[in-house]
This record gives structure tokens, C-alpha cells and sequence, in this order.
């Protein structure tokens, strides 16, 4: 097949009524793709069967989204959807997920809270959104597993990296970030306005675009190794060559830019000046979408070239579209000191130079084009020094063409909104909902208003759909370790010999081995387990017992005497709490059970100064495994007091002792129901806070941490919330790249198999955050045998 090595219009699919926002080349049929557009509808084109070198045909046209769509992806094929799926998003906030068979959709995906504006496939079905409303999502089969926080703009780009469980999100606050099993691992920042694009180059390389009218090259690993220039404007998108280094890109500009070996080496302008969005078809064939409507392809085949009539068509309205000088990065011209016609017998320097030349009273452009050796007009330049506008209506202190007066409440205010004939209608419409706090459902009512009480007073050709409302002619930004020694002496005092939760009996098994004991302090009837695999699913709470009341008691005392007056002790406090430990301690104790006085002494002497509160902790972790403690501390009035204390207790600069002992009591409230209530009901910020912890080095509150992962994941193993199930693979996940002590890991694999053991979207969330690569390493261990073993067992449901 002969090639030019320069891309021409191969043909123009005028099919939709207003802007293409999204373009995704289709896994079925082969050579088709997807398109999208503000006129709510998204297509699926193919090669004409007649003379498939040439057009597309309209194969499937979709509809679902009550707003006008913005972002499309291709979900990849699997036994239920051979020819894959087709995922939307859309300014109504939700995604539309399609089949090839049907208009309506399949299923739709909703909990954004603003306009979802990229969508990223990825293994395993899952899919990754990115909204207005400053988050990025992760989805699997129906449900919203990860809600990715720490953006605060709009996440204008994501995309899913290869290697399993990286996703990249980038944002109008300027930066990109990496993500990890619903973790911020990274931040880039470089960017000096909006980040609208993100495309991979591998396992370890990206690309990124932006309102900067700059693309970077990222290494993941956070440095930005190349930045390249040549658009003028916002740079919408981008895509890739199947070569990982030659890329296209489009944007505000007007443009279609191709870049080989780090250089722009062809610039294709279009007679639109919003050039939204482009992808790269299986034949190396462009496609690219833009605001008049129509997907255009271009090709260096020469044999799919369009005809020389309807090349010369496609130059010829070229020719006739209008250059706004705001949108175009050409100076402040002056008409006398432009050159004329004559200047255009010169050749120019480079592919897609841009000369500018007076014909009269007028200013026209051209573009060299190095393939035909010649100058081609791309517009006749408006917006110059020269050419005056005749405003009149000052508001504000400013001068402006027009202020309509909106009543938008009957009875109530009106309300002012100023344009001008240069500006976007549908970026004013968007300020002026904003500005007064008017709901955005009114933005395309806005617009049109605007649209239609300046007819004939619009620089450049009407636009069916009007521009982006963030973009247009200005720029959119909205909303602008602690170390830890062992615990051979005492942690916390530096002297004394009482250690939390340790005792000298270091717990014999019987029968089947526990696999969770040893030289830990939990006790469970691991003899029911199956002989073929008696670790998981584990869904009895695993609690922390062992304790010495004794010393507890000695060390309560101790601390009480050297404490500071207003902090100190009664007698008669000292005996409520001593007695109070006795009866927890006591498995068959004929005391009678826990006072109400003593329970509440425990709660108030819990908030003891941090430095001596350690021993009433370890009194509370023993003692909320009393039914009346549990129920008298974790109901439903006093338990989320009770969290919120514990949490405190656990903030990654607080002391390694009370960090310790208030994740041991959140496990040992797992023995209660109204325990596992309580932690149930506060899932989400127990889990979020306690992923934290991972990084202070003690392997005590490591043991505790996956202790605490392992208890909620039993909870949830027969439970249909994945969202709770995706939380716990997120933290075991995160865990696990920082955890050394065999114990804590064994027990966080153990969490993770009781996840997703029975469960086949736990599995497929599990393999798209790369859990069975992360975990590979501990298959072979031998010392101790059980973490060789549950290793394999996990890997085994994850393969």
C-alpha cells in the first residue's frame, strides 16, 4: 500500500447535529469506531461496505443520557460480551454502558455529582471516570468500588497504566495524580493550567496535555523527561502510534497536530475551531471530532485518500472560516505593516507554518504545507488593532456589546448578564450560573438566549452546539515516621517490664494447627476449617486476649502516682477499674457482671492525658469484650464517640502505644454485636484512618492493622456490599508494600482470600489492582509454612 508519509482527508461523516466530544476505536467490527456529542447521542461507524477504503456507515446509534455526552471508552470483550461494551459519560452525571445490540443501555453508573467527562477501560471489566465534581471513580460490574479523593478541581482525564492497579487522573488544579489500590502514590506537577489530557506510552511512560498549550512526557516514577510546544491553544487530547513514541494532538487551535521523533512534523488545520477529540484507528487511519459536528478521518494511504474534488472542497472551506486572534497566539496586528500576496511566493521554513498577509482591507492566513510545497489559506483573521468594536453598554465598570436583563424568579430580582460579540455563549452562560448560584440545568437555556438575541453579531461561523462552556476564549480553573523499638522492655516508659497484651504463655494448639497462633495473642477454632484450606474464609472475629491483670494494674498505679494533680486518681477510681478488670479478665467469673458506674469511669478515665493513658486503653481493649461493656459502649448512641476517641488515639504522629492498643480494642469489638455494628456502620472512616498506620514502623500495630483488615473482611465475605469489599482490598493491598512482619502479612492474605474467596467481581477487582503480582513472592516462603500456603491459595482464586 503506497503511502505519502502525509496524512489527508480521507473522508467527512457529518452525522451528528453538535460538537464530537469523544472518539474510541470499536474491538467489533473490524476498522469501526465509536464517536459521542453534545447531541446526546453516541455511534457506532464502520467502513462502507462498498468501498471500505473510502466512507463509514452509521452501523448503531445510542442514546440514554438526558444531557449531552462527553467521554467515550471501549470495555473490553469477555465470555458474557464477546464484542465488548461501550461506556458513556455525560453532563446529566451518570455512565450509560451499551451493547452492540441495543439503543438503550445496558445498565447506567450513577454517583457522580457533576458532568463525568473521561472515562479509562481497563483488565477485567473494570472502568475508571472522572468527573466535574473533583473525584475519579472505579467501577466494576455495576458498582462503584473506589472513590479517588485529593484532586480540587474537575478531573478533566484519566486513564488505567498496564501494569495492573496504576491509574493516572489528571485535573484542572494543574497536577496529575498515580494511583494505587485507591491510594495517592504520586503527584506530578509541571502543568501551568488545566491537565485536559493523559495517554499511555507504557508500563512506566505517559503523556500529558493542557490549557498550557504544552505536552509532557512523565516517567511514573514522577519525572517529566521531554516537554513538547507547537499548539497555540488549549490542547484537548491525545493518542498514541502502536510505536509507543510517535503521537497526534488536538486542540482549541483549530488543529490536528502529528508528532514523529519528538517534533511536530505535520499541521493539519480544521474549519472548526474546537478540535475536541482524536483516536488512532487499527489501520494507522486519524479520526478526529470537533464543534461543527462531524468526525473527519485522515490517512497517508494514498489509495483511501479522499478524491482531488473533495480535497480541494475540504480546502476550500478552510479557506472561509474566520481566525479570532483570541483564540489564535498570532500578536497584535497592524494591517500597514503586513506584507502582501507576494510574500506567499516565498516558501515557508517548516510543516504548518503560519504566515499572515494583507489583501486589502483584510487579513488573511496560510499555512505552509510541506507535502504540496505550498501555502494554503486556512482563514481571513478577525480581532486585530484595526478592527474596532463599537461597545457601548458599560456594567461593572466595564464597556460591553450587550446587557440583557434576566428574570429568572417571578417576583423576584432581575438579574444582569453582560456579552460580548467575541465571547463564548456557552462559557458566558456557564459564569453567569455560577456567579449567581443559578442551578446548571438552565445553561443550554442560557445560551441559546444569548444565541439568539445576537444573530448576526458572532465572530467566526455559527456553531450548532456553541464551544465547550470551560473553554472557549479564556481560560477555565474552576474552584482554583515514627519508629518504634521492639517490645522487650517497656515501649512507653522506657522502664518496668509490662507489655500490653503479651504473656508468657505463648498459646499451644490442639488438633488442627491455628494457624493464626503461635506466638500471637489470638485464639479461634481454626479445627473447623477444611483440611484442603483452613485459612480462609475466616469469619469468626479475631480477637487480641492475652493480658496480665497484675501488672496492668501495677503500671495503672505507677503512672497514677507521678501524674500531675488535676490528672490523678482516686482511691476509689482505682478500685472501680481494678475490679472492673478482674471481671473482664475472668472467663468464668462469678463476679457480677460490669456496673454501669463502672463502665462509664472506664469511658471518662479513657481520655486520661496520651502520655499515661496506655494501661486504662489495655483496660479497655479487655473489657469491651464483655457483652454489657460491648453493648453499653458500642450501641447506637455512645459507639460512634467511641470511634471517634479510638481514632484520635491512631493518628500516624500519635504514640506508638496508644496507636497500638486502640486497634486492638476496634478488633476485640468485632466479639460483640453491637460491636460489629458499630464498625460496620463506620467502615469507611475506621478503614481509611488505620491505612495510615501502615507506614509507622512497629510490627505490633502491624499485626493489630491486618488483624483489623481481617475481622472486616470476614464480615462482609458472604455480604453483597463491594464497596466494603473493594475498601478491604484497597487497604490489605496498600498494607502489604510496606508490612515485613510475617505474622501482619499472613493475616492480611488471609483478609484478602476471605474477600474474594466465592465472589467473582471481589476476584476481577482484585486482579485489576494487581493483587496476585503483588503477593507472588510469598508462594515460596517455607518459615512459616502457613504463609507459603495461604499465599498459593489466594493465587489460586485469583488465576
Amino acid at each position: 500500500m503506497a503511502s505519502s508519509n502525509s496524512y489527508k482527508l480521507r473522508c467527512s461523516i457529518p452525522g451528528h447535529e453538535m460538537d464530537v466530544r469523544g472518539l474510541a476505536t470499536a474491538v467489533f467490527p473490524e476498522g469501526a469506531f465509536v464517536s459521542v456529542s453534545r447531541d446526546r447521542t453516541g455511534r457506532v461507524w464502520v467502513p462502507n461496505s462498498s468501498s471500505p477504503d473510502k466512507g463509514f456507515t452509521e452501523m448503531h446509534c445510542m442514546s440514554g443520557h438526558s444531557n449531552f455526552v462527553s467521554c467515550v471508552c471501549v470495555i473490553a470483550p469477555n465470555e458474557t460480551y464477546p464484542r465488548g461494551l461501550i461506556a458513556t459519560g455525560g453532563n446529566d452525571n451518570n455512565i450509560c454502558v451499551f451493547t452492540l445490540d441495543q439503543p438503550q443501555p445496558l445498565y447506567t453508573l450513577q454517583g457522580h455529582k457533576n458532568t463525568v467527562c473521561t472515562l479509562s477501560s481497563g483488565k477485567f471489566g473494570t472502568l475508571l471516570s472522572g468527573s466535574w465534581d473533583t473525584t475519579a471513580k472505579v467501577w466494576l460490574n455495576e458498582k462503584c468500588m473506589m472513590t479517588l479523593l485529593g484532586h480540587t478541581a474537575a478531573v478533566w482525564a484519566v486513564i488505567i497504566l498496564p501494569e495492573q492497579g496504576l491509574m493516572l487522573s489528571g485535573s484542572a488544579d494543574k497536577t496529575i495524580k498515580l494511583w494505587k489500590a485507591g491510594r495517592c502514590e504520586r503527584t506530578f506537577t509541571g502543568h501551568e493550567d488545566c491537565v485536559r489530557g493523559l495517554a499511555v506510552i507504557s508500563n512506566t511512560e505517559f503523556f500529558s496535555c493542557s490549557n498550557d498549550t504544552s505536552i509532557r512526557r512523565w516517567l511514573v516514577t514522577g519525572e517529566c523527561v521531554q516537554v513538547y510546544y507547537s499548539h497555540t491553544n488549549y490542547i484537548y487530547s491525545l493518542a498514541v502510534f502502536p510505536n509507543s513514541q510517535d503521537f497526534i494532538s488536538t486542540g482549541e487551535d483549530r488543529s490536528l497536530r502529528i508528532w514523529r521523533q519528538g517534533e511536530c512534523c505535520q499541521t493539519i488545520r480544521l474549519p472548526a475551531q474546537s478540535v475536541w477529540c482524536c483516536c488512532i484507528l487499527p489501520n494507522g487511519d486519524i479520526a478526529v471530532g470537533a464543534s461543527d459536528g462531524i468526525v473527519r478521518i485522515f490517512t497517508e494511504a494514498e489509495d483511501r485518500m479522499a478524491s482531488a474534488e473533495d480535497l480541494q472542497a475540504f480546502e476550500d472551506e478552510l479557506s472561509k472560516a474566520t481566525i479570532d486572534l483570541k483564540t489564535e497566539d498570532l500578536g497584535d496586528i497592524k494591517l500597514e505593516d503586513l506584507p502582501g500576496r507576494e510574500h506567499l511566493n516565498e516558501p515557508g521554513n517548516r510543516d504548518g507554518q503560519t504566515r499572515l498577509i494583507k489583501d486589502g482591507q483584510k487579513v488573511e492566513a496560510f499555512q505552509w504545507s510541506v507535502s504540496d510545497g505550498r501555502w494554503m489559506k486556512i482563514g481571513d483573521v478577525v480581532g486585530g488593532s484595526n478592527q474596532q468594536t463599537s461597545k457601548g453598554v458599560v456594567y461593572e465598570g466595564k464597556e460591553y456589546d450587550y446587557v440583557f436583563t434576566i428574570d429568572m424568579n417571578e417576583g423576584g430580582p432581575s438579574i444582569k448578564l453582560p456579552y460580548n460579540v467575541t465571547d463564548d455563549p456557552w462559557l458566558v452562560a456557564h459564569n453567569f450560573l455560577q456567579k449567581n448560584d443559578l442551578s446548571p440545568m438552565f445553561l443550554d437555556q442560557v445560551a441559546n438566549f444569548i444565541i439568539e438575541n445576537t444573530k448576526g453579531h458572532v465572530v467566526g461561523p455559527a456553531q450548532t452546539g456553541g464551544g465547550d462552556p470551560f473553554t472557549g476564549g479564556s481560560r477555565y480553573v474552576p474552584g482554583s515516621s515514627n519508629d518504634s523499638s521492639g517490645f522487650g522492655a517497656d515501649p512507653f516508659t522506657g522502664a518496668g517490664r509490662y507489655i500490653p497484651g503479651s504473656s508468657s504463655n505463648a498459646g499451644a494448639t490442639s488438633g488442627v494447627a491455628d494457624p493464626f497462633t503461635g506466638k500471637g495473642a489470638y485464639s479461634s477454632a481454626a479445627q473447623t476449617q477444611t483440611s484442603t484450606n483452613i485459612y480462609f474464609p475466616k469469619t469468626d472475629g479475631v480477637t487480641f486476649e492475652q493480658a496480665s491483670a497484675p501488672q496492668i494494674i501495677a503500671k495503672l498505679k505507677e503512672l497514677n502516682e507521678g501524674a500531675p494533680e488535676e490528672h490523678k486518681l482516686s482511691e476509689e477510681t482505682m478500685e472501680s477499674l481494678e475490679g472492673l478488670l478482674l471481671v473482664v479478665c475472668g472467663a468464668n467469673s462469678p463476679e457480677p457482671p460490669p456496673s454501669i458506674q463502672q463502665i462509664s469511669l472506664l469511658w471518662k478515665v479513657s481520655h486520661w492525658p496520651e502520655d499515661i493513658v496506655f494501661p486504662v486503653l489495655d483496660i479497655l481493649r479487655l473489657a469491651v469484650r464483655h457483652p454489657q461493656v460491648n453493648e453499653s459502649l458500642c450501641g447506637e448512641a455512645e459507639g460512634v464517640q467511641l470511634c471517634n476517641h479510638l481514632l484520635s488515639l491512631m493518628r500516624p504522629m500519635g504514640r506508638p502505644a496508644n496507636q497500638l492498643l486502640a486497634l486492638r480494642t476496634l478488633c476485640n469489638c468485632f466479639s460483640g454485636q453491637h460491636g460489629r455494628a458499630l464498625l460496620i456502620s463506620q467502615r469507611e472512616t475506621v478503614l481509611s484512618h488505620v491505612a495510615d498506620l501502615a507506614a509507622v514502623c512497629n510490627k505490633n500495630i502491624h499485626i493489630a492493622l491486618a488483624t483489623l483488615v481481617l475481622n472486616y473482611a470476614g464480615c462482609f465475605h458472604s455480604q453483597p456490599d463491594l464497596e466494603a469489599k473493594a475498601q478491604c482490598l484497597s487497604v490489605a493491598s496498600r498494607a502489604l508494600e510496606t508490612v515485613q512482619d510475617k505474622e501482619a502479612v499472613f493475616r492480611l492474605l488471609v483478609a484478602l482470600g476471605t474477600t474474594v474467596a466465592l465472589d467473582q467481581t471481589a476476584q476481577d477487582l482484585a486482579r485489576s489492582l494487581g493483587v496476585a503480582s503483588q503477593i507472588s513472592k510469598y508462594s515460596t516462603v517455607s518459615e512459616p509454612s502457613k504463609l507459603g500456603e495461604c499465599c498459593q491459595l489466594v493465587l489460586k482464586e485469583l488465576h
